[in-house]
């Protein structure tokens, strides 16, 4: 018995696994996304259907199925109101200052993960999962809300942890610094011990188990003051890897920038899917990308799709990554009314909008790897660190930071010229690979601090080496001297950037800025990088330091400022046009390209492409293997394709109640065209068209996941 479930887990295993969706619904014509991946959500009984019975129903359609559930909240109705054990466990939850629980729903208290929360999660949860014969488990979002901290459960944490009672962070920088490093090593043990369960069980059962991790990423985390054990986790043997959970609601948080304060959603999105990239990719850890073509907010679906675009591109420009998670919850998507824009209407997603969205959405199926960068210089990175996370709330000593400025003081004035900012994670400087392709590295201890001497360590080698360093900050902030290493155990540094400055051999002055370190160059500016932004016209003097530390220090070549973000991706074009640009000209592609973002896939001669405004297009010149019929671009997916003499068939499957448009490439203008519905039933109001210049036929008729079957013949 277990040889047949570890050939079945070997054989799961070996079937592409490159998009995903989670739902914790039973599966429904409605939402037959047809990814690879069903990740069932939860393990209670809801929508009328026990846990097995809904994972029977997606592999019942031919999804393999996977698992996710909370790791800080969730259905656990059983052991917080008692069922589980006979004890009421609702006191586990987080607590805010004024004595209030943080809810995420009905008796739903995100917790502070104790011992009997992580026995419950592996004996009720984990250990389900496995018997019912599910392999990957995502255990998602480890949160721990910066405000809370005050219950009696975290008190006898603290205790545990430190050796000493705990103390209240509003009080001092350096309680709620230790408050957050608490909060943080809580959640680190907790998936290391759920983790390390779920392989060893499995292991028991003949099945190799697999363990991620959905979070938002470091940049979201920090700017919505929350604290998660985020980069750290990617050292752990028992976790495999993350979903990057970026969409519309973490990406329009307003940031500041030239002294204005406002939605910037590409730009937000683009540094988040960068921090996520940055967290795991020294580790060979896999990442699934996330999108929403809605949030949790009411909107409206006008909105909806402006800023699906612009996370969608901003993910895109990431070609290292290839799988992803292409929608959550698409129940809610697709039987859910929103808003008409301008209106107090409420209707269901408009046809227009869920065929561009399942344009896109398949398009995720076919997205290639690729080694191209964006254009622009690649070798600028930001250090960040999970300490960004540990000094956001409250203020101390009117120290402050609006809208995690000091971060993004870096990232926008670098962004917003058109360079693609690297960040680079503190965490994984001992990998080698972490500044392998690095020439000029900024970083600041303004608004974080580091974890260990062993970073200044590896930034001090690394500049000897060659590398230039740009430190940014007055080191005025109340967390400089909280209880660390630096002023701890025979250190008596005022502020950790003293021990950096050791190392390098400098001593700096403040008529320096420049300081020459081996074979490479370290720059000073006692600036906070919350200043470059939050005043207009405020960061000349950090982005002049950037390129004439690019140009003349590093020798790396030309600097150059521009207003755009493109990538050829395979037969894909993906591109972002910056505002708030000295240059307002667009960006132009010439064709024949295909717009993705358009439902009706026109093919377009060239594609022009404006300030604040992103494209994904088909470039068919670029089609692999130009000669073969394919099909370029639908919103549906192709199954058994078969090419016999001058025909070529297949099925394609969607959602009912969606409409199907698509794009067909073929040596020449069809003669016949047969659709035929699942019944068998020829479909006769099919739009169909020939465009002569790109080779491709269009074709639009109503969806069905049981499959509509296409004939062409020429």
């Amino acid at each position: 018995m277990i040889a047949m479930a570890s050939a079945q887990n070997n054989a799961a295993q070996s079937l592409k696994q490159k998009t995903a969706f989670q739902t914790g619904s039973p599966w429904m014509p409605e939402i037959d996304v047809r990814s690879d991946i069903a990740i069932v959500y939860g393990i209670d009984d809801h929508n009328g259907a026990t846990f097995e019975q809904r994972v029977k129903s997606w592999r019942d359609h031919g999804y393999q199925t996977q698992f996710m559930t909370g790791i800080a909240w969730g259905s656990y109705e059983d052991y917080f109101l008692g069922k589980w054990d006979g004890i009421n466990h609702l006191g586990v939850g987080q607590i805010t200052q004024k004595g209030d629980t943080i809810f995420h729903g009905k008796n739903m208290p995100y917790v502070v993960p104790v011992k009997s929360f992580i026995d419950y999660m592996k004996t009720a949860v984990v250990k389900r999962v496995i018997d019912a014969g599910i392999t990957t488990i995502f255990l998602e979002e480890p949160e721990f809300w910066a405000r809370a901290g005050y219950g009696e459960t975290f008190k006898q944490e603290w205790q545990k942890y430190y050796g000493f009672l705990w103390k209240p962070q509003h009080e001092s920088a350096e309680n709620t610094y230790l408050s957050s490093k608490l909060k943080y090593h809580l959640y680190f043990e907790a998936i290391k011990e759920v983790s390390n369960y779920a392989k060893s069980y499995g292991k028991s059962k003949g099945k190799a188990v697999k363990v991620f991790i959905p979070t938002h990423s470091l940049v979201n985390y920090s700017s919505w003051q929350i604290v998660s054990p985020e980069a750290s986790l990617a050292s752990l043997p028992g976790i495999d890897g993350y979903i990057a959970q970026v969409w519309t609601g973490t990406s329009r948080e307003p940031t500041y920038f030239n002294g204005e304060k406002k939605e910037r959603v590409f730009e937000n999105a683009f540094l988040e899917y960068g921090s996520m990239v940055s967290m795991t990719a020294p580790t060979g850890r896999k990442v699934y990308f996330l999108t929403d073509p809605i949030e949790d907010w009411p909107r409206d679906w006008a909105d909806y799709k402006k800023n699906y675009q612009a996370t969608f591109t901003a993910k895109l420009l990431y070609p290292m990554v290839a799988d992803y998670e292409v929608m959550p919850w698409p129940e809610r998507i697709y039987t859910h009314p929103y808003k008409v824009a301008n209106s107090d209407e409420k209707v269901l997603i408009p046809q227009y909008y869920s065929t561009q969205m399942q344009v896109m959405v398949n398009t995720l199926n076919s997205m290639p790897l690729s080694s191209n960068k964006v254009t622009g210089v690649n070798s600028i990175g930001v250090l960040m660190s999970n300490s960004l996370m540990f000094q956001r709330f409250p203020t101390h000593n009117g120290f402050e930071d609006p809208q995690f400025s000091n971060f993004y003081g870096q990232t926008l004035p670098l962004l917003k010229r058109g360079i693609p900012v690297q960040t680079v994670h503190m965490e994984n400087l001992t990998y080698p690979a972490t500044l392998k392709n690095i020439k000029v590295l900024v970083m600041s201890y303004s608004n974080m601090k580091p974890n260990s001497p062993e970073v200044h360590t590896a930034l001090a080698n690394w500049v000897k080496q060659g590398g230039v360093l740009i430190y940014a900050g007055k080191d005025d902030d109340p967390y400089q001297s909280v209880m660390e290493w630096w002023d701890t155990k025979g250190s008596n540094f005022k502020a950790p950037s003293e021990h950096l400055f050791k190392l390098l051999g400098i001593t700096p002055s403040a008529d320096k800025e420049k300081y020459a370190v081996g074979k490479g160059t370290v720059y000073i500016l006692r600036q906070n990088p919350k200043e470059f932004v939050l005043e207009s016209k405020n960061d000349t003097q950090y982005v002049d330091a950037v390129k004439q530390a690019y140009e003349s220090d590093a020798k790396a070549g030309k600097l150059t400022f521009k207003n755009s973000l493109y990538l050829a991706r395979g037969p894909y074009d993906i591109v972002s046009v910056l505002d708030e640009n000295p240059s307002s000209e667009p960006y132009t592609i010439k064709g024949p390209v295909i717009d993705l973002y358009d439902p009706q896939l026109p093919v377009l001669a060239e594609k022009v492409v404006k300030p604040g405004e992103q494209s994904l297009l088909y470039n068919v010149n670029r089609a692999p293997d130009k000669n073969r019929p394919q099909v370029l671009a639908a919103a549906a997916r192709a199954y058994d394709e078969k090419i016999t003499g001058k025909k070529y068939s297949f099925i394609v499957k969607s959602p009912v109640k969606t409409l199907n448009s698509m794009r067909v490439l073929l040596p020449a203008k069809p003669k016949t065209t047969k659709v035929i519905d699942a019944k068998g039933q020829p479909i006769t109001d099919v739009k169909t068209s020939w465009d002569a210049s790109s080779k491709t036929v269009y074709l639009g008729f109503p969806n069905n996941p049981d499959g509509v079957n296409v004939s062409l013949s020429w």
